[in-house]
């Protein structure tokens, strides 16, 4: 399975209360008033999950980028 780290800016200031909400995903708010997001390692499916809470809560998306990849081995 394929995972990565990504770093998600949003403008505006999202506090701590979002975060179980939105899984397990770091917050900090920046000057400028944005907030950077960092999520556990995620498949894209994860990924896409997410960016859709993000938009339910009506969040306007600044980037998305990928700072990790994450490789598992399935041999098991």
């Amino acid at each position: 399975m394929n995972e990565a780290i990504y770093e998600i800016r949003v403008q505006g200031y999202l506090g701590d209360e979002w975060s179980e909400w939105l899984g397990d995903v770091s917050s900090a708010m920046e000057e400028g008033g944005s907030t950077l997001l960092r999520t556990a390692p995620l498949d894209q499916a994860a990924l896409h999950g997410l960016l859709l809470r993000l938009h339910d809560l009506g969040t306007a998306l600044i980037s998305v980028q990928c700072v990790a990849r994450c490789s598992h081995d399935d041999d098991e």
